[in-house]
């Protein structure tokens, strides 16, 4: 008899627990789809319109900001949960050796079906890191997400035509999955911040192995979200404030004066200007198509595209809280290197 309270209690445990799983999910629904809505009347309330820098600068941030966090928290809660079922090592062994290089081709092209920005792809690869899954492997997902998305491809179909868009195609699939080949032959991991570690050591609180009911699975994912939302939070913000600040703020007409010029220095200069900026691919893809109107070569601007939006200043302030400098350093080199052959290869063959 004196389990019977117990047993009879479950249930209703996990009962409560299905129907708050279930109303949180419609409010976060309901939150993200009306971001647009919310950041065009708080910026009435002040007085801004997008027509304006300001105006444009602050819809961005509202935007934005709310949008990375929900996605933070949903992806963080659902990985915690999958990594009840399969223990750190596991997930390890059955992405690494012989199978890391397929492991970097389906997350290059998980990343063409995700339309995220820069910083809306670093909340899935922190999951994957806490799932356990190897480096190399998230860097290569981290790299496609953002730069070749569906978003881009359609864009540069319809802007320059299918050899342009396939070339584009190509050419980032093999920048994510070389660059993520590299960084993790490069045996990083110890430049992971140490609670990184941890997770994917399955020794930080939460993790509690594989023997747990579904609403242990759940209060294990709820911890994640807790444990690495509060961590990571402030250099989230820290970061859209940042591509708010110097969103709308492209010029041009300085970018087009050397983004047309046959040096080989066009190339890395166009690299290095993009890196400050921050966009996605649908914001930057109009820029590209004015300086290609203006003159500036193909294969330089494209080079400029990827950098924003694969290597933007804010995506590294929100992936400082995660990697140490060094394993920053090593991301931005290998893949700058890579949009640099893209852009020469652009140039010499178009």
């Amino acid at each position: 008899m004196s389990n019977l309270p117990v047993t009879m209690g479950t249930p209703h445990r996990e009962l409560r627990w299905a129907a708050g799983i279930v109303l949180a999910a419609a409010i976060w629904w309901g939150l993200y789809a009306n971001l647009t809505a919310f950041a065009d009347f708080a910026i009435a309330q002040l007085g801004l319109t997008r027509a304006s820098a300001l105006g444009e600068a602050v819809h961005f941030f509202l935007f934005d900001t709310p949008k990375v966090l929900l996605l933070l928290c949903s992806i963080v809660f659902v990985m915690g949960v999958i990594q009840t079922f399969f223990a750190p090592e596991r997930t390890r062994a059955l992405l690494a050796g012989r199978r890391l290089g397929i492991g970097n081709v389906l997350a290059a092209t998980l990343g063409i079906v995700t339309p995220f920005c820069s910083c809306s792809a670093v909340p899935l690869f922190i999951g994957f890191l806490s799932a356990g899954i190897p480096l190399g492997v998230t860097f290569s997902f981290l790299i496609a997400a953002p730069m070749i998305n569906e978003v881009a491809l359609a864009l540069l179909f319809g802007m320059f035509g299918w050899k342009v868009a396939g070339l584009y195609l190509g050419l980032g699939l093999l920048v994510a999955i070389v660059s993520g080949l590299v960084i993790g032959r490069l045996k990083m991991e110890r430049h992971l911040e140490d609670w990184v570690q941890a997770i994917q050591a399955g020794t930080a609180p939460g993790y509690e192995g594989t023997a747990q009911t579904w609403v242990e699975r759940a209060e294990t994912g709820l911890n994640h979200v807790r444990d690495i939302v509060a961590r990571v939070w402030p250099y989230i913000i820290a970061g859209i404030a940042l591509g708010a600040g110097i969103h709308g703020y492209v010029p041009e007409d300085f970018m087009a004066s050397f983004m047309g010029r046959d040096v080989w220095w066009a190339v890395p200069a166009a690299v290095v200007l993009g890196v400050p900026m921050y966009t996605n691919a649908a914001g930057i893809i109009p820029v590209v198509e004015a300086l290609i109107g203006k003159g500036a070569a193909l294969g330089t601007v494209l080079a400029f595209m990827m950098s924003v939006i694969a290597l933007s200043a804010p995506e590294m302030i929100i992936l400082r809280k995660a990697l140490k400098p060094p394993l920053i350093a090593c991301f931005v080199g290998v893949v700058a290197c890579g949009i640099l052959l893209v852009g020469y290869i652009f140039n010499a063959v178009l």
